[in-house]
């Protein structure tokens, strides 16, 4: 792997390794060219010998280059290059987001207040909207993959297992693709339809995490994970979170995808909703306006 120092695609110098996981990592790097800080995720050599997970790589430049909304890292270059005494790699050069991933700061705060999570949940879920409008489903909506900025704008990252309409082919039927703690119900199934409201789910997860400082099944493995989510339900969350909240949480995970909200889009609608009928404050006084839902029964 690449080096503090090295010059990828003959320019950009990477400065600092910001993270690391199974497929790459990224680095914040400057772009000798227009002078101006980037990250550039780089996929792990070894992984660049897999054609799937080579072509899964692309298929996230690809992406991420088909969306413009504030809410989506935006992508500047793509290229395949070889380094000195290294086998090749390919990498992606991205806007460099200046902030704290949601998984920080929950780990921080231990749990946050209503306002925040909504606010959180409203602005991804606009972005997810921006991505589902150009037939783009994330499937790996997670707090490591939000950052948010010091003004408190968010931002969604990590379109790694992205699926779109030219890449369908690279998901056997068989094979589980996403982070087990948020995944839905229909990812863990061979029958299941991946669709949009895999992301209204996983995002239901998130602002369940966000409220009560957990995921809402645990386990000691994703399979173990997996199977809490398709035969229980999730522990009640906290006592102080507003119904309209619980609400608009429980409608987003229900387990039947057909069953949940409707769309990303109606999903921040609710979310400020609810802000705006308690006037942005937090607490029990939250009001409880109509959560928009798909047709069919309201139960999981």
């Amino acid at each position: 792997m690449p080096d503090v120092g090295d010059l990828i695609g003959d320019r950009y110098r990477l400065v600092d390794r910001i993270a690391a996981g199974g497929m790459g990592e990224v680095w914040r790097a400057v772009d000798q060219t227009l002078k101006r800080t980037v990250a550039v995720k780089v996929l792990h050599s070894r992984v660049m010998t897999d054609a799937s997970a080579g072509e899964r790589f692309r298929r996230e430049a690809r992406a991420m280059a088909a969306l413009r909304h504030p809410g989506v890292a935006e992508v500047y270059d793509y290229g395949e290059t070889t380094l000195p005494g290294a086998s090749g790699l390919a990498y992606i050069v991205m806007a460099y987001v200046q902030g704290q991933s949601l998984s920080e700061r929950i780990a921080e705060a231990g749990r946050l207040g209503a306002t925040e999570t909504l606010s959180i949940v409203a602005q991804t879920a606009r972005a997810l909207q921006a991505a589902h409008d150009v037939n783009v489903v994330h499937r790996d909506v997670k707090p490591g993959n939000l950052i948010i900025e010091p003004d408190g704008h968010v931002v969604l990252v990590d379109f790694g297992i992205a699926l779109s309409p030219d890449a369908t082919e690279l998901t056997a039927a068989n094979q589980v693709v996403g982070t087990a703690l948020y995944m839905a119900p229909e990812q863990l199934t061979r029958s299941g339809v991946i669709a949009p409201a895999v992301d209204i789910y996983a995002l239901g997860c998130v602002a369940y995490h966000c409220l009560a400082g957990r995921p809402p099944f645990a386990g000691d493995n994703p399979v173990a994970v997996a199977l809490r989510r398709l035969e229980e339900e999730p522990p009640p969350l906290p006592d102080d979170v507003p119904a309209a909240v619980r609400d608009l949480v429980a409608s987003a995970m229900a387990r039947n995808a057909d069953h949940r909200i409707p769309t990303a889009a109606a999903m921040a609608a609710t979310a400020d909703a609810i802000v705006e009928s308690a006037g942005g404050r937090t607490g029990p006084a939250l009001a409880a306006p109509a959560v928009p839902r798909a047709a069919g029964p309201t139960t999981r």
